[in-house]
């Protein structure tokens, strides 16, 4: 049976932090929130440094700067109508798992952000993974309406988890 998170180390210090049991708790719980199960899915996150992230940003999204997670779903979900529910995955099976897909995310950046805004580095962590998955399940916030319905999904999750509002 494969791992509902996959986490690939590429900075040791992810390692240390301990990125694969926080990953696996944001995962959980987003996927509860939203009542889709947990067994029959599958998310790869790699915990890397800056210049990795950079590298990703440039090839993916022609941005060669460092940021602090990216995200790439693992097929197209969203829904075409502003602030719309994105369309649901459906399941693999337990010993064949869909891909709900990839996130990234960057150990210097996240640790830099959570330092400036006075917040845990976990907290912060948590709330990036949260915001990469549900990229990953179609939500996004280019357009205004979307933005809204995302925001508050991140909050209510992160409420489930005892996490305060991070906006």
């Amino acid at each position: 049976m494969e791992p509902l998170v996959d986490c690939v180390i590429e900075d040791p210090r992810w390692a240390t932090f301990g990125l694969e049991p926080l990953a696996l708790r944001a995962v959980q719980a987003t996927l509860a929130t939203l009542a889709i199960p947990q067994s029959g899915f599958t998310l790869s996150v790699m915990g890397c440094d800056d210049a990795r992230i950079a590298t990703l940003n440039a090839d993916f999204r022609g941005k060669p700067t460092a940021t602090n997670v990216l995200s790439w779903p693992g097929w197209d979900l969203a829904n075409d109508a502003e602030g719309g529910a994105p369309d649901s995955p459906e399941a693999g099976t337990p010993d064949n798992p869909e891909s709900l897909g990839d996130i990234a995310i960057s150990y210097d950046t996240c640790a830099r952000e959570a330092a400036e805004a006075g917040k845990s580095l976990a907290d912060h962590v948590t709330h990036l993974i949260v915001h990469g998955l549900l990229h990953c399940l179609g939500y996004d916030h280019v357009r205004d309406g979307d933005g809204g319905v995302m925001e508050a999904l991140e909050v209510r999750i992160l409420a489930t988890l005892g996490l305060s509002d991070p906006y």
